[in-house]
């Protein structure tokens, strides 16, 4: 029976996932196999040595102490393109009310509610100064092609607008689902000089916070739009506010409100409602469920922050699963051990990440705690655990 902890309010679409004859979940189970966590902060909570993995029903992880739980062996799980479709239709909406001062045409209209009769002639002089141009011809550039970026550009092609992609990293899956009508960046200055929209998808990292900044606005067309609703810090924001009121920029639109942000007219903050989808939870929940399951059950990894993709199909009854340092001579080191015992392997795979690796081994034979127990004494084995084939 695997002891799951709800650290939030989880969607039932995905807690239903869960077979109740292997798995018990609630939120005050002391000592769980695994957590299930959408916004709660774990920085300050002890995490027990039982925990095997954490899965976060949704992309950021920042909730979550990623060095900490990497050290104890615990694989993080996140659901990439859980909320891909609910951030695209805001990214879109964005883009329209950046153009068309949709925002300050509403705010205006709420004005003159106490205007009585004067009000459609009131509207009729006054909504001149809420036009703003149509997106169809105009030319989007779209930095960062993960799953909410792709489907970005791809929408924008069917609403008639030029659409040019950077990532110097996309993935095999992305590039699969990228229109072929998106024009590729060879650099992240030559689709700011072209774009007259930019809507950011790119991750948070010390390499690209404030990705955008005052050289680079310096780059763009005068009157761009930006829609950021990746992350605040990949925005330098007084270049932006300087940018704005030179108009040299026309409309900043993000899901990251600052006071500074607020305070400026051509900014149009919207309070972190990206993934606000009943949708969006849904499909993360069931997407974190799965993941854990996947590796409660047979250690199969997928969507980890901090450890490798690693899956093997079990074709034998019995599974070693083994995290450890990425150091010289580990699969060695575990073999060597296997065979002192007359375990013969018939299957396995190791793959690594950055400081730590991953070995799934199969086996006809059970493997004996014993054997298990010196396993763990080798140095740079971190955690080791078996799992039976119940097919």
């Amino acid at each position: 029976m695997f002891r799951i902890r709800t650290m939030n309010k989880i969607s039932p679409f995905g807690l239903e996932l869960f077979p109740r004859d292997k798995y018990e979940v609630a939120s005050e189970i002391p000592n769980p196999d695994a957590i299930l966590v959408r916004s709660a902060d774990l920085h300050n909570i002890e995490i027990s040595d039982s925990v095997l993995a954490i899965a976060r029903a949704g992309a950021g992880v920042n909730n979550i102490p990623i060095p900490q739980c990497s050290e104890k062996g615990v694989v993080v799980f996140n659901t990439p393109g859980g909320n891909a479709n609910a951030v695209k239709e805001l990214a879109l909406a964005c883009m329209l009310m950046a153009s068309r001062n949709i925002v300050g045409g509403i705010n205006w209209a709420a004005s003159i509610a106490g205007e009585a009769d004067k009000v459609p002639d009131l509207v009729e002089k006054e909504k001149s100064k809420f036009e703003g141009p149509e997106l169809q011809g105009k030319t989007l550039g779209v930095v960062g092609l993960g799953a909410i970026g792709v489907m970005v550009a791809n929408d924008a092609i069917a609403l008639g607008m030029n659409v040019i992609g950077y990532d110097p990293f996309i993935s095999v899956d992305a590039a699969w689902n990228l229109s072929r009508d998106v024009v590729r960046a060879d650099t992240l200055d030559s689709l700011l000089t072209k774009a007259d929209y930019i809507s950011l998808h790119a991750p948070l990292s010390d390499t690209t916070k404030g990705l955008l900044n005052a050289e680079k606005f310096q780059l763009m067309k005068k009157g761009a739009r930006i829609v950021n609703l990746s992350r605040g810090g990949l925005v330098n924001e007084a270049d932006i506010i300087q940018a704005l009121n030179a108009e040299k920029l026309s409309a900043y639109v993000t899901d990251f409100p600052s006071a500074e942000l607020l305070a400026c007219k051509k900014t149009i903050c919207i309070p972190h409602l990206g993934a606000s989808t009943p949708e969006a939870e849904d499909n993360c929940a069931i997407m974190a469920v799965k993941q854990l399951m996947d590796f409660l059950e047979g250690g199969g990894i997928r969507n980890s922050v901090n450890f490798p993709r690693c899956r093997l199909e079990q074709r034998f009854p019995y599974r070693l699963l083994v995290i450890n340092k990425n150091i010289p001579n580990m699969v060695g080191q575990i073999t060597t051990n296997l065979a002192k015992a007359n375990i013969n392997i018939q299957d396995l795979i190791n793959h690594h990440r950055d400081e730590y690796g991953f070995c799934i081994i199969d086996t006809e034979q059970k493997i004996p705690e014993t054997v298990i127990e010196q396993l763990r004494q080798v140095n740079g084995i971190i955690r080791v655990r078996s799992v039976e084939s119940t097919a």
